[in-house]
């Protein structure tokens, strides 16, 4: 066994945020038990694209005694983990469909409360569109044009008690959990909406759990891989509901990073 490069995690600094695991085109690493893991030497390169894309620092590249980098081995194992995947399903359209209701498009008037009492804050719902998450919504959904986005972490609206008033009336949403998804595909999602429509503006509410802060950090490469400017603002939120941060940036394409 030859001594080479390969990638090593420091288990007690990752979260499990799962943001380098797209950045590995080989496969080699996976969330196991709340961790990322080196699943074998063989399929690790030792380049480490992954390295970057970790916020916690918590991958470096070593020398010592491995298996060799096996091709051939990288492309088996790849095609086994996609035949294991799910076909993808058809995008839902909105000027016609058929199948599961879960998916269906619709798009409602939002009723106008008669006072600003708490009673009546509590009760009126502010969601103006179906279906709400990103896995689901048609790129090209009419709710989207000339829309301020909500981006939310699933759990946001569990923990803040006033979401609908403070953060989703007015305004288009799209909800995600980055910890448990793909944040690649919701990349890849964002990146096609912000394309395809006029988004005025985008606001990510997020869990301060740091696994959560993925979704901002995706929803910001979305942004600037659409080549847009849009306004952008993220709000960090407590796990007892309240606001524990708030900061607006503009973003710019390929000068995102240093527009905060």
């Amino acid at each position: 066994m030859a001594t080479r490069k390969v990638v090593k995690i420091d288990e007690e600094k990752c979260n499990g945020c799962a943001l380098c695991i797209p950045n590995c085109a080989e496969g080699a690493l996976q969330i196991i038990d709340g961790k990322a893991r080196l699943v074998s030497d063989k399929f690790c390169d030792g380049l480490g694209a992954c390295l970057g894309h970790c916020p916690q620092d918590a991958i470096t590249v070593t020398e010592r005694e491995a298996d060799d980098f096996d091709e051939k081995a990288v492309e088996a194992f790849l095609h086994k983990k996609h035949e294991a995947q799910p076909e993808p399903q058809p995008k839902p359209q909105p000027t016609s469909f058929t199948g599961c209701p879960s998916s269906r498009v619709m798009q409602f008037q939002v009723p106008k409360p008669k006072t600003e009492s708490t009673q009546t804050r509590s009760s009126v719902s502010m969601l103006s569109q179906w279906p709400v998450q990103l896995k689901l919504v048609p790129v090209n959904a009419p709710y989207f044009q000339d829309a301020d986005l909500l981006v939310a972490a699933d759990c946001v609206p569990f923990a803040y008690p006033d979401f609908h008033q403070d953060f989703l009336k007015g305004k288009a949403v799209v909800v995600g959990c980055p910890k448990l998804d793909d944040i690649q595909y919701y990349k890849e999602k964002l990146t096609e909406i912000f394309r395809a429509n006029s988004i005025k503006s985008v606001t990510v509410p997020y869990m301060e759990v740091p696994c959560c802060f993925g979704l901002v950090k995706v929803a910001e490469d979305a942004i600037a891989a659409s080549g847009k400017k849009i306004p952008f603002k993220k709000v960090k939120i407590g796990i007892r509901g309240e606001i524990k941060l708030e900061e607006e940036a503009t973003h710019r394409p390929q000068h995102f990073a240093h527009a905060h």
